[in-house]
């Protein structure tokens, strides 16, 4: 039975994650939604029992992680996805935490908007919740008061409308006016255009990654990168997913720029559009096999710093699939038809299988357990100034996830969260999966249960 109000909770017999980045053997005791105590037999020493305990059983303990990029539709496109599935599908997958991009309907780009997001999640969200502001050519003022957020958010290409900010000139002012964290999606809306007509007619799902190429991705992360260096202004680099942008900031990342990766640019390539055809269309593209390595190199030497899903479901009808990805209806796969990429929304589901999916590259000797939860949770925390979360230490928050690294489970459709029903990784067989989610000292899912009446709250963030 789950607990909706968990003022002491004990994990005994757990293998917690500690701040040196070593593993010990320990129990934890959380006391009004906080990290009070970690050591052996912790319940021999305290004079009450825990209202509730969690057996562990050897399993490992590791800060929630937090997402800090994903799109959960909320408002306007609740068809998709909306806060209540988002974050029942983050609980699932271990993520405490996540921040918002501004390109729901309406737009996040001023205080109201952002007030009503906040609102809407307070009621709804099963776990932690920030949003990011949206810059506009026009909403110079609101980028610089609306609060709480983590940043601003910058779509210098693979946008329409008002969020799209692709002329030199209003970039430069946005980056030369304040102080707050700029995060781009980096292509170049001019190479893409251009590159649109030249492909036209073509709908092959994998034009996509031709039309955005890796030069448009790099055109832009470059003038991101000298803008920031003209202002020294404080940048953030969303889904890098070239070879050619990892190199430039190998050999040019001043100490306030920061750059994360997906896990789909670091484990599906071209060659998958053959099998998942348009589900595999997002923004910037899935890369080559070249990039992937190149991506997982700079991600291990910390020339990226951490990882983000980019969760941005789509239904399967709007995806032009019908049954994307049941091998067994071969006749199916082979009669869909493509539309041309313009006409596919690009996206794909994420907080769901991004800790299980890293912490299987982890157990396959590819990285570290702990290397996988300081680029999911310790860097984002540091990076956006998270307030008391991305640690297992006394006085931070109890966000915590408690994984099972001994066992393997395939990704189910029928198991989803996600309202949109299908994941790229579908029949991946993954170990990692969380038992066991935990949002400030709450449990919020427990083996496949979760407690309906745990609500996260706004993060707090220490610019």
């Amino acid at each position: 039975m789950l607990s909706s109000a968990t003022p002491t909770l004990l994990i005994r017999n757990a293998r917690v994650l500690l701040p040196d980045g070593q593993f010990q053997s320990a129990d934890v005791w959380i006391e009004g939604g906080l990290i009070s105590q970690i050591g052996p037999d912790i319940a021999l020493e305290i004079d009450r029992v825990a209202d509730t305990v969690i057996e562990a059983n050897n399993m490992t303990l590791l800060p929630g992680v937090i997402d800090p990029q994903v799109h959960f539709r909320e408002p306007g496109l609740e068809h998709k996805e909306d806060l209540t599935t988002a974050s029942r599908a983050c609980a699932r997958g271990g993520v405490t935490s996540f921040l918002e991009m501004p390109n729901t309907k309406p737009l996040t780009i001023n205080q109201e908007a952002l007030n009503d997001k906040l609102t809407r999640a307070a009621q709804k969200s099963y776990v932690n919740f920030g949003f990011f502001i949206g810059a506009t050519a026009e909403n110079s003022p609101d980028l610089q008061t609306a609060t709480p957020t983590p940043g601003i958010k910058i779509f210098m290409g693979s946008m329409h409308g008002d969020l799209l900010v692709d002329q030199e000139a209003t970039l430069d002012r946005i980056f030369s006016t304040g102080t707050r964290l700029i995060a781009v999606h980096a292509e170049d809306q001019a190479r893409i255009a251009e590159r649109r007509i030249e492909f036209a007619g073509i709908t092959d799902p994998a034009i996509h990654s031709v039309i955005q190429d890796n030069q448009a991705a790099l055109n832009a992360t470059q003038l991101a990168l000298k803008l920031s260096k003209k202002y020294q202004r404080r940048l953030h680099i969303l889904h890098l997913s070239t070879a050619e942008e990892a190199d430039l900031l190998r050999q040019d990342k001043p100490a306030w720029v920061t750059a994360e990766v997906t896990p789909q640019h670091l484990l599906l390539n071209t060659s998958f559009y053959e099998k998942l055809g348009s589900l595999l269309q997002m923004n910037p593209p899935i890369r080559s096999a070249h990039d992937n390595e190149v991506l997982w190199q700079a991600l291990r030497d910390g020339v990226i710093d951490f990882i983000a899903t980019d969760h941005a479901p789509h239904t399967l009808a709007e995806k032009g699939r019908a049954n994307p990805t049941d091998q067994a209806d071969e006749e199916a796969s082979s009669t869909t038809v493509f539309l041309e990429p313009a006409k596919v929304p690009s996206g794909m589901p994420g907080v769901e299988t991004s800790l299980p999916l890293m912490l299987t590259q982890a157990v396959n000797g590819r990285c570290t357990v702990a290397q996988v939860s300081n680029w999911m949770s310790t860097a984002v925390a540091k990076a956006y100034g998270i307030v008391g979360k991305g640690t297992i230490a006394p006085g931070y928050d109890a966000d915590l996830v408690l994984v099972d690294l001994d066992t393997y489970h395939p990704v189910l459709r029928e198991e989803l969260q996600t309202k949109c029903g299908w994941s790229p990784f579908e029949g991946w067989n993954l170990t990692g999966w969380p038992a066991v989610t935990i949002v400030d000292g709450q449990v919020v899912y427990d083996r496949g249960q979760f407690n309906q009446d745990v609500r996260g709250r706004a993060l707090t963030f220490n610019a």
